[in-house]
């Protein structure tokens, strides 16, 4: 096995891709896949943290057309988030991998509540840590949630996985014609308006210096992969200068 590059990440899924093939809800299927990757690289010696968002249940920003303020709306996703984060850990855990599901909302029946020094212990014993509840604060993606909790807890890397290969120029489910970032910046990625993450999420890794790598989840070890050196995906950073993959 290769020498590993990170050591502590922080994994970032969306509540969609739980939904495989389905229109709505969770895919054992997918919950099986994602924590037999995980389980790769936890057993290669990587410290993992996992944010996974709601939006196969809720989504805080279609509450308005519903009637439903946002405020109201962000805290029903903030608990879809939890929704999905107790069926990731079922299935991590029915793989003999030891969790900590942790609440940035109290769910003291469910849930620890979300506290920094705790869950790097929980990392340094060897725990995957589940973060779950966005921020607990309203008007706050679930990506914003990853990235504050990945510079909280001293995160090498935050890993974004999607269903597409990484950073393109266009949708590339949209466009065959779509060309591929192998790098780029922070600075890049808000100037050519691509929308990887919310504002919020790509300013607080810019300013923190934090690497970002986006990559498709779907792959077979592909996880494993990134987090030995391999290049997968497009590397999102303060340095790196933009190179397609045409």
């Amino acid at each position: 096995m290769s020498q590993l590059k990170y050591k502590r990440v922080v994994l970032k899924l969306s509540g969609e891709s739980l939904m495989g093939s389905k229109g709505f809800g969770i895919d054992k299927k997918v919950t099986d896949f994602f924590a037999g990757e995980v389980k790769k690289i936890h057993d290669v010696g990587v410290e993992v943290g996992l944010v996974i968002g709601g939006g196969n249940i809720y989504r805080g920003l279609s509450a308005a057309s519903q009637g439903i303020d946002r405020a109201t709306g962000d805290y029903m996703g903030m608990l879809a988030t939890m929704i999905n984060s107790l069926a990731l850990q079922n299935a991590i855990e029915k793989i003999n991998i030891p969790t900590r599901l942790m609440s940035a909302i109290k769910m003291e029946a469910i849930a620890e509540s979300y506290i920094r020094r705790r869950a790097i212990r929980h990392l340094e014993k060897g725990r995957i840590v589940i973060l779950g509840s966005g921020t607990g604060h309203p008007y706050f993606s679930t990506d914003t949630a990853a990235s504050l909790r990945a510079v909280e807890i001293g995160a090498d890397v935050i890993i974004k996985g999607t269903r597409v290969d990484g950073v393109f120029d266009s949708d590339p489910e949209k466009n065959p014609n779509a060309n591929k970032y192998d790098t780029i910046t922070y600075l890049d990625i808000l100037k050519k308006n691509l929308k990887i993450m919310d504002l919020t999420a790509v300013s607080l890794c810019q300013e923190n210096n934090l690497p970002m790598i986006v990559f498709n989840m779907d792959l077979e070890d592909n996880l494993l992969k990134l987090v030995t050196g391999e290049q997968v995906g497009t590397v999102v950073n303060n340095e790196a200068k933009v190179t397609e993959n045409i």
